[in-house]
């Protein structure tokens, strides 16, 4: 008997956004503790273009495909409706709205793990539900696991208009912090938005220059030296690196961070680095967190699945201010 065909956007081979293109594959099947989803939306995040690129080479090695990616579709971020559920799958039952990170987003239907999956805000549209799992889940242990942010702390969010960093200042604010964000010229506006205490033009003010000292940084931005932000930190202050970008195709930035934990146990100062866990618990608590409206999700532009391409260069760039929504329907 056929498999039942979806439209999805496929890879064959590792590259930039042009090796992305509309394909006609299988349905994805279940295995017994996963879901299939019928995406409405999808959200492109750095996970998804490194997987994409296969960059850091690393990743190729880690069982992710060496000549070329071995599931042909990316995508994490997700949200939709359950369109069946496997044999043990509990938590979600068929027809329910749900978001969460999923296998292959990029598509018509998806197959996501019944633990990385929840309820999908009443209050949000699928497109805005698309724009948080990854970056806010990063964002929300970065600020309360890592950095331990405490009420009435001074808290410095670098990139602060970026996937991760739009989700941090609101936590951070969310937990009573006084928070500072860095971003471009063009983007102050919408950070200032967000609610931040404070927000600094990096072309202008040198956040690292020592002048203030802060209880903790967040970066997101990937690339400052060890040494700068020590300075901005308060004597036993907290460094949280998120990612790492402009560290070439065999390190990928991880070399920053490999210092920062080898550094930390011989100073005052915390300094890290994480791995966001992918977990339904936690997106119940970002979906109180927005629905007591502590969190709202940013979106820059919304393309149609044949644009997903277009989509994931804008990501790439960095010109716009916020996600890139894929929208399947």
């Amino acid at each position: 008997m056929a498999k039942e065909l979806m439209t999805a956007v496929a890879q064959d081979r590792y590259g930039e956004a042009d090796v992305l293109y509309v394909d006609r594959i299988p349905r994805p099947a279940v295995a017994d503790n996963e879901v299939l989803i019928r995406v409405e939306a999808a959200s492109v995040d750095r996970g998804a273009w490194h997987l994409m690129a296969g960059l850091p080479y690393p990743l190729r090695l880690a069982g992710f495909g060496l000549r070329a990616p071995k599931n042909r579709v990316r995508g994490l971020d997700v949200a939709g409706r359950v369109e069946a559920v496997g044999r043990s799958v509990t938590r979600v039952v068929v027809g329910q709205e749900v978001y969460g990170i999923a296998v292959g987003s990029f598509a018509e239907y998806a197959r996501a793990l019944e633990t990385k999956i929840a309820a999908k805000p009443a209050r949000l549209s699928f497109a805005q539900a698309a724009a948080v799992p990854v970056s806010a889940l990063t964002a929300l242990q970065a600020v309360r696991d890592h950095g331990r942010v405490q009420a009435g702390q001074s808290v410095l969010v670098l990139g602060a208009s970026g996937g991760v960093g739009i989700y941090a200042v609101q936590v951070a604010q969310a937990m009573g912090a006084h928070v500072t964000g860095v971003c471009s010229t063009s983007k102050t506006d919408t950070v200032r938005s967000l609610g931040v205490d404070e927000v600094l033009d990096y072309r202008v003010d040198d956040a690292t220059d020592g002048s203030h000292r802060y209880d903790v940084i967040i970066d997101t931005g990937g690339n400052r030296r060890l040494r700068d932000l020590r300075r901005a930190l308060t004597r036993t202050g907290t460094l949280v690196i998120v990612g790492g970008e402009n560290g070439g195709r065999w390190l990928g930035g991880i070399d920053r961070q490999i210092r920062a934990h080898c550094l930390s146990p011989f100073i005052s100062q915390k300094m890290g680095t994480l791995i966001a866990s992918e977990n339904a618990e936690d997106l119940e608590v970002l979906t109180q967190m927005i629905d007591a409206g502590d969190i709202t999700p940013v979106i820059d532009s919304v393309h149609p699945l044949a644009d997903t391409a277009v989509a994931v260069a804008r990501m790439v760039d960095g010109s716009g201010c916020g996600k890139q929504i894929i929208a399947t329907r």
